[in-house]
């Protein structure tokens, strides 16, 4: 096993794990920027409408994204189990 190997492998996971994150966190990114513009213009600062519209966002986004998200971590698994013998 070469380091070019292991690099290589280092970076399909770390492109797997952006994609798989990137919709759920470009998600609870434009929730908190929406509830941080309503705080600003109806001056309520309350801390928990920061995070509980954030939260719920994030839980739909999984429900919704689940399975696809899911498909996409065990292909890269399966991808590593079946190449398993190069290692």
């Amino acid at each position: 096993m070469s380091g070019e190997f292991v690099v290589s492998l280092a970076e399909q996971g770390i492109y797997t794990i952006l994609l798989v994150v990137g919709p759920v966190l470009i998600l609870a990114l434009a929730v908190g920027l929406l509830v941080s513009i309503f705080q600003a213009t109806t001056q309520i600062q309350e801390q928990t409408l920061a995070f509980i519209p954030k939260i719920v966002a994030v839980l739909i986004g999984i429900a919704v994204l689940g399975p696809w998200m899911l498909t996409t971590m065990v292909e890269f698994a399966n991808n590593v189990f079946q190449n398993i013998n190069r290692f």
